[in-house]
């Protein structure tokens, strides 16, 4: 008697769009569940080829990623460009597309651009060929899941789509931990017979090494809302404590002192309560400018302008900050040089998104002011890109004149007027400043990451400020 083995058919899932969210989420998935086979697609070709070219040259820098990429690759994770194709294979399709602000239109400066998330939903619309469970994994407004569904019954075929929203709650710079650590997975999707059990597929995917107290299920619109609140309130505690701030700079109050006492409350908490020169990244402004559209377009004006004050803060900070360096310099910096450490948003990341050096560094060089810049992993490039779409159709050759870029702190800190820290790289926490002051005439720092002990660089330091701290 021949006895014939049951081959299993190796589950697919595809991914569309290899960015911040999409190449980091599968990669981790990849190396939890072997039983997957994971192919992240995007048109970018020449992202792909970075994906699948030197492992220590992803094209996202997160600690950890190029490891657990060098373990799976090839193996049950694929980076390719042959988008159709991976949709007709794909079981589940993890929606990972950029979702900028519109800049157009109405709701221009606020409401967010679905145009990208809805040339994917045609596509899978386009291709798919069998029942498919399509994952918004991007960050998107109440009712995208809706649109998303719609956009799906275009395809004629007898087949179901079940969509389901499944928010990415990552930092950057710890992206990686926080996938195979995460608070919690949300998951939403239709209250019905085959929404829930579209549901339980992707929370099968996580209970590979995500515990089930940690999974919550609750329909789309809660999903879609929830992940747009937990930026909202994490946005909301940094222009609080940046707020405080100001009022420790003109009295003296110190708002380290401060936000020690207030996160030392158990109801509080002590996250998120650093002062700063603001915050960046790709989530925070954007996801706040959509909840105030949202808010205005039910006519809730008043929670619309509570939510929108706290953009306002975060700008008013960046501004701020630079209006301290100008007084700081006799009210004149033309021609005079700012040495910028740190380009990225953040530490641990070469992401630039909304970083608050873009800002600080157009407004110096409007006034006048030559600057140089130096950050550890941001690329010359990168740097040249953010300032041209700052200045957009104004005199950007102009501008870009003036800056120059350096690959050590110390030339890039020589014969400078001030020295401006707006990332809080672990390795600025260390700089030996009597060794800087040897080459400046004066040395004048602004610290915008409050990363420094003014008691321990004193000797060292002419003048030096901070976020609601005390100068000298």
């Amino acid at each position: 008697m021949v006895i014939k083995e049951k081959i299993e058919k190796r589950k697919q899932i595809c991914c569309i769009g290899a960015g911040y969210v999409g190449g980091p989420t599968m990669a981790v998935i990849a190396l939890n569940c072997p039983d997957y086979d994971i192919t992240v697609v995007d048109i970018n070709k020449k992202r792909i080829k970075s994906w699948n070219g030197d492992i220590e040259k992803l094209p996202i820098y997160e600690p950890g990623l190029s490891e657990i990429v060098h373990k799976t690759r090839n193996k049950n994770l694929f980076f390719s460009n042959q988008v159709d194709q991976a949709i007709k294979k794909a079981e589940i399709i993890f929606m990972a597309v950029n979702t900028p602000t519109k800049q157009e239109g109405e709701g221009k400066g606020m409401a967010t651009d679905l145009s990208f998330v809805e040339d994917c939903a045609k596509r899978i619309a386009m291709n798919s060929e069998s029942n498919k469970i399509i994952v918004e994994k991007s960050t998107a407004p109440l009712g995208t899941a809706m649109r998303i569904s719609e956009i799906l019954q275009t395809n004629k075929m007898p087949i179901n789509f079940e969509v389901i929203s499944n928010p990415e709650f990552l930092a950057e710079g710890t992206a990686i931990n926080d996938l195979q650590y995460p608070d919690r997975v949300l998951i939403g999707g239709e209250e019905t017979k085959n929404g829930n059990r579209a549901v339980e597929k992707i929370a099968d995917i996580y209970r590979n090494w995500v515990s089930d107290d940690k999974i919550i299920t609750t329909n789309l619109w809660s999903s879609e809302l929830s992940k747009l609140a937990s930026n909202a309130f994490l946005a909301q505690r940094i222009s609080s404590i940046n707020s405080l701030s100001v009022l420790c700079d003109v009295t003296g109050a110190n708002i380290k002192q401060v936000s020690r006492a207030i996160g030392a409350d158990s109801r509080i908490g002590d996250k998120f309560l650093e002062a700063s020169v603001g915050f960046g990244g790709s989530c925070f402004k954007k996801d706040i400018l959509n909840l105030v559209y949202l808010c205005k377009f039910y006519g809730l004006d008043e929670v619309s302008e509570y939510w929108h004050q706290v953009v306002k803060i975060n700008l008013y900070q960046k501004n701020r900050f630079v209006s301290r360096i100008i007084e700081n310099l006799d009210n004149n910096i033309r021609n005079k040089k700012i040495t910028i450490l740190g380009w990225a948003f953040k530490k641990n990341t070469n992401d630039t998104r909304e970083s608050a050096a873009i800002d600080v560094s157009t407004r110096l060089l409007k006034k006048g002011a030559k600057i140089t810049v130096y950050d550890p992993m941001v690329s010359k490039e990168s740097i040249i890109y953010d300032i041209k779409e700052n200045f957009k159709d104004q005199m950007t050759s102009k501008f870009l004149s003036k800056i120059k870029f350096s690959d050590n702190i110390l030339s890039a800190a020589k014969d400078s007027d001030c020295i401006a820290i707006l990332t809080e790289w672990d390795e600025f926490k260390s700089i030996d400043w009597s060794k800087v002051s040897k080459n400046t005439s004066s040395l004048f720092i602004a610290d915008g990451r409050n990363i420094l002990d003014s008691e321990q660089i004193k000797n060292s330091v002419d003048k030096y400020i901070s976020v609601g701290n005390s100068k000298f």
